[in-house]
């Protein structure tokens, strides 16, 4: 699971600054949050919502989605998701086997988390399994790869259904073969 952001104009937010066009600068883009098989690079689920913004706020709704399409068998995320509630709907309620989260130290001087399944985390943390996480990242790079990083859209209900709409084409892009 990871999320990332799009452009809302052909001109990167590097360029913008640079040439040095402030009117141009906007405050919130649109994210979206997915959950990627990590053999075949299908989206399982995504969640459009606006950044900047914290990631893990979009997890409940995403890791959902996955779980009703497929049986998932462990989720593999980057610190930003690291919560024990979110570690309890995957194991609890969803009956996902196996979480492996990054730990978020939270900067509290605490060695050691209260909570189970966190503390389990900082424990025996699965190196080699969190190693697959740079599969979403590369289905990530794949996706703004071959349809672009910018969205044509220019309101917020149609930037949201054209993201949607990316996602449904990356994954038919999949299944038709397409490598690039």
């Amino acid at each position: 699971m990871d999320a990332t952001g799009f452009d809302t104009r052909y001109a990167s937010r590097h360029y913008v600054n640079r040439a040095g066009h402030k009117r141009f600068t906007r405050l919130a883009w649109p994210k979206l949050t997915i959950v990627c098989h990590t053999g075949s690079h299908l989206l399982l689920a995504a969640v459009v919502g606006r950044g900047p913004s914290q990631d893990s706020p979009q997890f409940p709704s995403a890791i959902r989605q996955a779980a009703r399409r497929i049986r998932l068998g462990r989720v593999l995320a980057d610190a930003a998701y690291d919560a024990e509630h979110n570690h309890a709907l995957c194991r609890d309620r969803l009956g996902i086997p196996d979480t492996v989260f990054a730990l978020n130290r939270r900067n509290t001087g605490r060695k050691w988390p209260h909570s189970p399944y966190r503390r389990a985390m900082r424990r025996s943390f699965p190196r080699a399994v969190y190693n697959q996480r740079w599969q979403v990242e590369s289905a990530l790079s794949r996706h703004k790869r071959l349809l672009g990083p910018f969205l044509r859209a220019r309101s917020r209900p149609t930037q949201k259904a054209e993201t949607l709409v990316r996602v449904v084409t990356h994954n038919l892009m999949l299944l038709a073969g397409h490598s690039p």
